[in-house]
């Protein structure tokens, strides 16, 4: 009887033990992924990338000193460019869709979120960006 009741308590031991194995490497993957893994924006749906690129950009502050590069390699390509030349600064602004009005497969400035970029350093970002980019470009209203 005691061996039985012995065999019973290694059995249950063993399961819990087991158990707390395969809990602990669950955690340990999930942890992995959720710090190692970056975010394809190529791979993403449409409604994932507006959300992604909101959430990002809403991030971004002048004061960081962001590169286009820096940019280009979070969000990716940027969804509509332009580009100026004044004198020896390269002015270039980048929109990212942040915020579909339309859903008429075709993007415009007016649903995205401008990134202006003065020798490919992050300058000014939404309205700001669009409105220091007429000036300088020469298309200002």
């Amino acid at each position: 009887m005691m061996q039985k009741a012995a065999s019973v308590f290694q059995f249950k031991l063993r399961k819990w033990t087991w158990l707390s194995i395969g809990l602990a490497v669950y955690i340990l993957l999930t942890a992995v992924v959720y710090f190692c893994y970056q975010d394809d924006v190529d791979q993403m749906t449409w409604v994932d990338r507006e959300a992604f690129n909101y959430k990002l950009i809403s991030q971004y502050k002048l004061t960081d000193n962001l590169t286009q590069d820096d940019v280009m390699r979070r969000l990716g390509t940027p969804d509509i460019t332009e580009a100026v030349l004044q004198g020896k600064d390269l002015y270039q602004v980048l929109y990212y869709r942040t915020h579909r009005s339309v859903a008429d497969g075709i993007t415009t400035a007016d649903e995205c979120t401008a990134l202006l970029f003065k020798n490919r350093y992050l300058q000014a970002i939404g309205e700001e960006a669009v409105q220091r980019y007429s000036v300088v470009s020469g298309h200002a209203n």
